[in-house]
């Protein structure tokens, strides 16, 4: 397999040090996270954005201040609990020891003496659920597929897939399935910017007419459509049928505008595809950016996944194909 099919997750760094930088930098390259660099007055502004994070790497001395990275750690804990922190603190001084509150912030602490034994701590608190590659793969085909039917002649890029522990929404579209499997159960959300999807509607790269792209109703339903065909996919594709239990745990699903945030009820990582459509014959079309997120909140079992053999017949029956 590829290896780009492989999930990453991003991470800020927040450390003043070269030395401690270059060793994260190293560590993070063998163990497939891609480090943000951000600095100490920017950070809190960086986590109101809507960047994807999977943690936060961060020291405890800051320039010449030994203690403004722990001053500054309980402020984004309190902003952003659900990320875990590594926080490094420095060997080669006598430091006064942490409190059970502050210890309480992170997912751990260490020195660059024991950075290299760092490696199941962040299997732990970020890559703690293992998808398999077969999925990552299958999913990564059918996206694109369905990207490409809604939206004939784009060009279709899907990044590296990763993993965030972050709960917040991209954009101001947002369309949300239950994801039901004999082997898991959660939810697939796609979530897009609706000024680039009216752009692609008024240039032609929808099934849409260009003066429908005024109402947002029209993208809506372009939403709705690629949310069907890719969940049509995934099921013909990994699921297998079975008998519904009545008595199945849900738990509440909790929505936040004003924060663009939402919680499933569970710290379980999400599995996220950056899409990116441009139009290869116009160049000042601005890409369109649509987030595709997995969340198996309900159940996960990935010991009883299986790909099926797609038959003609099913494909023919939700419309993928047709006889010719």
């Amino acid at each position: 397999m590829n290896n780009d099919q492989f999930p990453i997750s991003k991470v800020l760094v927040l450390d003043t040090d070269t030395e401690a930088t270059e060793d994260i930098r190293r560590f993070c390259d063998a163990h497939r996270l891609q480090g943000l660099r951000v600095g100490r007055n920017n950070i809190l502004s960086v986590l109101r954005t809507n960047v994807d994070l999977g943690g936060i790497w961060m020291s405890e001395r800051l320039g010449d201040d030994p203690t403004a990275g722990l001053v500054l750690a309980r402020q984004v804990h309190a902003a952003r609990p659900e990320l875990p922190i590594f926080f490094r603190r420095e060997q080669e001084v006598v430091l006064p020891a942490l409190t059970p509150a502050d210890v309480s912030l992170f997912a751990t602490v260490f020195t660059l003496a024991d950075i290299d034994e760092l490696g199941p701590k962040v299997e732990e608190a970020i890559f703690a659920t293992v998808f398999p590659q077969e999925m990552v793969r299958g999913i990564i085909e059918m996206t694109a597929a369905a990207l490409m039917s809604e939206f004939p002649g784009t060009a279709v890029h899907i990044d590296t897939p990763y993993i965030v522990r972050d709960r917040l929404i991209f954009g101001e579209l947002f369309s949300l399935i239950p994801v039901d499997s004999n082997w898991c159960r959660g939810y697939m959300s796609l979530q897009a910017e609706e000024a680039s999807l009216q752009q692609f509607v008024r240039a032609g790269k929808t099934h849409l007419l260009a003066d429908e792209a005024e109402d947002f109703r029209t993208l809506n339903v372009i939403l709705g459509e690629l949310t069907n065909l890719v969940w049509g996919q995934f099921r013909n594709r990994f699921s297998t049928v079975q008998a519904i239990d009545s008595h199945r745990s849900q738990v509440p699903l909790i929505i936040n505008h004003l924060h663009r945030y939402i919680s499933f009820g569970t710290g379980i990582p999400q599995l996220c595809f950056r899409c990116t459509l441009t139009d290869p014959q116009d160049d000042s079309l601005p890409p369109l950016i649509i987030q595709q997120r997995f969340v198996f909140n309900l159940n996960w079992s990935p010991e009883h996944f299986h790909e099926n053999q797609v038959s003609v017949d099913s494909l023919v029956e939700t419309g993928e194909i047709e006889f010719f």
